[in-house]
């Protein structure tokens, strides 16, 4: 997940609402056996979530029923393919856009925000291909900006009022370095580790509808549902994973909390310098095949941070608690708890439920359309916005529609309600429109 430094910057009885919100999106359900089936055919087992570099360039080729086949791109596919299959080379390109509205502002802030991402990712399997340890390196690069005075990322919380972040990776930063981190598996991916510079979301608290470039807009359905204080991406450190059983998977890992993507070498100086870390460790079950460890899963993250203090934030822990399951072949359930304490989060308390629904069934989650929906209570931090600030909730539903392989269109509809900076507005209305192209 993508730097929250502007956001931080810039500021330092509804239960019964909420339980019916519940109510609507709590029963669960019998789990056929398609339930289990992984989300590819590779089978590749690997640690990472739906956006580390490898999964995503994975599920990017998984094919679907689409409206448009870009047959021209044919050869570009065969070329590539016939690279991975030489030399161990994979690589993908993407362009990513998003625009976003409001029924109603803070006064003189800007009606409209938009802006684009264009991102080159990739991995070159350069140790040990064909055996049950091979070691690879892997590379994401960002070149980030706006179309308007207004960024998306701060859209909701500046022009708003609401604590939290929608489409938090559209920022204006310029070119920046996300990932470049060696990947080592051992005994065919039972235990692997990754060590450099790290998007460290690709190793915490990951679950089917997480990405912020084919699902929820809204960060209150990612990350440790909001509640968790999240390091930006192009950190160093390192991160490790283990399947204790068929079913128990643990990992952790540490970072360095002053990473600056756009000057990655500077984060030798902090790694080492300002030792200022943010650390977490979960442990987890899955019904799932290990390849698809998150599509069926329940786990508990833990986390701490230590004091930042160029940035005046204090040390702060929390942890996250975890529930998602298919039911049938096509729809998904999930159930996300965050908690803090102190540090710099954005909410200290916050309950994110909802579901999906794959009209190409489970194999193509996070590759054809989908339709995301949930809802959300939280309790902005007090250490970071002081107390006695109200709750607040908010709704969101997207459809992506996957025009062809290679390109989607996702509109999106946020409901925010009793926004927590803006005491005048009950509710406010938010809409979106991203688009993404992948080759």
């Amino acid at each position: 997940m993508k730097s929250k430094r502007g956001i931080r910057s810039s500021r330092r009885g509804l239960w019964g609402r909420f339980a019916v919100m519940l109510c609507l999106f709590c029963p669960i359900p019998s789990v056929s056996a398609e339930s289990s089936e992984p989300p590819s055919e590779e089978g590749q087992r690997a640690f990472g979530g739906p956006d580390a570099v490898g999964n995503r360039l994975e599920s990017d080729r998984v094919p679907t029923d689409t409206p448009l086949e870009l047959d021209f791109l044919k050869p570009w596919y065969e070329w590539k393919d016939d690279l991975q299959e030489e030399h161990g080379l994979a690589f993908g390109l993407e362009y990513n856009s998003v625009f976003l509205t409001a029924s109603d502002r803070l006064p003189g802030a800007d009606k409209y925000a938009a802006g684009g991402i264009f991102r080159f990712s990739g991995y070159w399997e350069a140790f040990g291909r064909g055996t049950d340890h091979p070691g690879s390196l892997m590379f994401l690069v960002e070149q980030t900006h706006g179309y308007t005075n207004t960024l998306p990322n701060s859209f909701v919380s500046d022009g708003l009022g609401y604590v939290g972040i929608s489409n938090i990776p559209y920022n204006d930063e310029g070119w920046r370095l996300n990932t470049l981190y060696w990947d080592q598996k051992f005994q065919d991916g039972e235990y692997e580790l990754v060590i450099g510079y790290l998007d460290i979301s690709d190793y915490v608290d990951v679950y089917p509808l997480v990405s912020p470039w084919t699902d929820f807009f809204n960060y209150a359905f990612s990350i440790g549902a909001g509640a968790l204080d999240l390091t930006n991406d192009g950190s160093l450190g390192l991160a490790a994973g283990a399947w204790l059983t068929d079913s128990v998977y643990a990992m952790a890992g540490l970072v360095d909390q002053n990473s600056d993507a756009t000057d990655p070498l500077e984060g030798f100086d902090t790694f080492f310098n300002d030792r200022e870390y943010f650390k977490h460790f979960e442990i987890g079950w899955t019904g799932a095949s290990q390849e698809a460890y998150y599509l069926d899963n329940v786990h508990l993250t833990l986390w701490h941070a230590d004091e930042r203090d160029a940035l005046g934030v204090e040390d702060g822990w929390g942890g996250v608690l975890s529930f998602n399951k298919p039911i049938g072949d096509k729809w998904l359930v999930f159930a996300r708890g965050g908690w803090a304490e102190d540090g710099g989060s954005l909410l200290e308390r916050s309950v994110s439920i909802g579901g999906g629904y794959t009209p190409g069934g489970m194999a193509t989650l996070g590759s054809g359309s989908q339709l995301g929906f949930g809802v959300n209570w939280g309790q902005p931090n007090d250490a970071l916005f002081g107390a006695d600030l109200d709750d607040q909730y908010a709704a969101e539903v997207y459809y992506r529609w996957q025009v062809a392989d290679e390109i989607a269109i996702t509109p999106n509809v946020q409901l925010l309600i009793d926004p927590a900076l803006n005491p005048e507005e009950d509710k406010l209305w938010v809409f979106g429109l991203r688009a993404r192209l992948a080759i």
